[in-house]
């Protein structure tokens, strides 16, 4: 059976958690050094933490190692990488090739995004110099990435939601030619949310301070049935700078889509165990966003600028009716409330923005009346009542686990076994009271049992033909014992896969490699050369 893996961001440990807790099969998170986005560095010790409580689940941890190392850093690239798996981790995701000329353990390497992963040919090269996983580029169509799928063995990994690049991943140089911050290192400077003027080859104004390479925000959950079908695996959400709200809304939004798809097709299975139950409704539109767009999916890209700003706008909550002094109507069909967040753009193309103070009926009264207009197309920016609930406890994952429970000659017997196969006993012996009223000494023994204050949800299963009488505190003891017990042994069934590269002289389609390679090293350049380049120029943070 094909396994299908929702793949969520980690910006920290407790970000993490929240990810396998809303249902992530697997999440992936930078270590201290050497991760893409460098503001969302972690300690190997908090790794370490988040691989023991995903694994509890048989969910991952993928440590992201997807810079380019200098020379001077390589030592502490090997180091990291070796500290990353020490901790546990299921897998890296590497940019740089220097990595494959250093004694590693063996742990399954995935080609990140960043490697430009964006044609049959690299994809092939990669799985045949002994990669796991390639991370295909945002830019392919579901076209090309069946074609991949259909000439390849490996697993193919696709980004579904979340923040866009302008230019390819890792071939972006703008940030590091105009600020000497590199993408490639994990510090862009994001020039491509800044505004710019456009004009002619004689100076003549075309556009003015306008975010012309600003993209809008990827958005694929109407196509993942397609995604599967193509040859996609393992299902990415972007965001390791984002917040909570974010990560729980999106983890939740995808987990249910996956759900519904393995409902109905039993040909593939979850990547990880236990199901999840939400206290809220996932809806991608109260996240941030600056609008969503579905790229290069179909083949070609439409609306996929955000031209009037690179900040999030939120909801479509209708247009402006009327206004009067202090308050506006409006066609919404939101329901907006007190202490809602709007914005809009004035007739200058300018993004305001206002909080809304009262609603009374369908008048709306917001703190402030400037620059709103009839016609004004409003957004609900930030949804009140959405965000105090994303900061409670908004998801339950439960393991799903069947309790056997036998008494003979006052020895207690039970039995559990969990969705993996993994089965404790537990055998006590516990003198219990005759039962006055056996069906209520049965109800006591299931009702105790199948209290939910472990990763369980027990199924209970009374197996003796008579039931006596035992107190709450003994059956909620032999509960708490018994699932420790069946968490111990499924931590102990946990299974890491092995993965080892030999190095071998698989022959690149290229032989004479450019600055878009991002090659920064005597080691990353000794790779290519063993695989047939002729000549290598160094990367462009190092050319400039």
């Amino acid at each position: 059976m094909r396994k299908l893996e929702l793949l969520a961001p980690a910006k920290n440990l407790e970000l993490g958690k929240i990810a396998i807790d809303h249902g992530a099969d697997a999440v992936y998170i930078g270590a201290s050094r050497f991760g893409a986005r460098e503001s969302a560095a972690n300690s190997i010790s908090d790794i370490e933490k988040l691989v023991k409580y995903a694994h509890r689940y048989y969910a991952k941890v993928y440590v992201a190692e997807n810079t380019i190392f200098y020379e001077h850093e390589l030592e502490q690239a090997q180091q990291l990488a070796t500290d990353a798996c020490s901790a546990g981790c299921d897998a890296l995701i590497i940019q740089d090739m220097a990595l494959l000329e250093m004694d590693l353990p063996p742990v399954p390497l995935f080609a990140s995004t960043q490697a430009n992963n964006q044609t049959l040919e690299q994809v092939r090269f990669f799985e045949a110099v002994g990669f796991d996983r390639v991370i295909l580029a945002r830019e392919l169509s579901l076209r090309q990435i069946a074609e991949i799928a259909n000439n390849t063995n490996i697993e193919l990994e696709f980004f579904v939601h979340g923040s866009l690049c302008v230019s390819y991943s890792g071939q972006c140089y703008l940030s590091c030619a105009l600020t000497g911050r590199s993408a490639n290192r994990g510090c862009c400077a994001q020039p491509c949310r800044s505004t710019y003027d456009l004009t002619d080859k004689n100076g003549k104004m075309i556009v003015k301070n306008k975010h012309l390479l600003s993209l809008k925000d990827l958005n694929l959950s109407s196509y993942m049935e397609d995604l599967i079908k193509a040859g996609i695996s393992s299902f990415k959400i972007e965001g390791r700078l984002k917040d909570a709200g974010y990560v729980k809304n999106a983890v939740a939004c995808y987990r249910r889509l996956l759900d519904d798809f393995l409902n109905k097709n039993p040909d593939y299975e979850k990547a990880s165990s236990g199901s999840v139950a939400l206290t809220f409704e996932p809806d991608t539109d109260l996240s941030f966003s600056r609008g969503f767009t579905n790229y290069f999916i179909d083949g070609c890209r439409k609306k996929t600028a955000s031209l009037d700003t690179a900040k999030s706008t939120g909801e479509e909550a209708g247009k402006i009716k009327h206004v009067a002094q202090n308050y506006f109507i409006a066609d919404t069909g939101k329901l907006l409330q007190n202490g809602d967040g709007i914005c809009f753009f004035d007739k200058s193309g300018k993004l305001c923005g206002t909080r809304i103070n009262t609603v009374e009926g369908e008048k709306i009264f917001p703190a402030t009346m400037e620059s709103l207009m009839p016609g004004t197309k409003i957004f609900r920016n930030y949804n009140r009542m959405f965000e105090k609930l994303m900061k409670q406890k908004t998801a339950c994952r439960k393991i799903e686990a069947t309790v056997k429970f036998t008494e003979s000659d006052g020895k207690i017997i039970l039995q559990a076994s969990d969705e993996n196969g993994n089965s404790v006993m537990l055998e006590t012996l516990q003198a219990g009271d005759i039962a006055q009223n056996e069906q209520l000494a049965v109800n006591s023994i299931i009702k105790n049992l199948s209290k939910t204050d472990s990763i369980f949800s027990f199924c209970v299963k009374i197996c003796s033909n008579h039931a006596r009488f035992y107190p709450a505190s003994v059956i909620n003891e032999w509960r708490r014992k018994i699932a420790e017990m069946l968490l111990e042994e499924r931590e102990k069934n946990y299974r890491h896969k092995k993965s080892e590269i030999s190095r071998n002289s698989i022959p690149l389609s290229r032989k004479n490699l450019d600055y878009t390679v991002n090659i920064a090293n005597s080691l990353s350049a000794k790779f290519y050369k063993r695989h047939g380049a002729q000549t290598v120029q160094n990367a462009f943070e190092i050319v400039k």
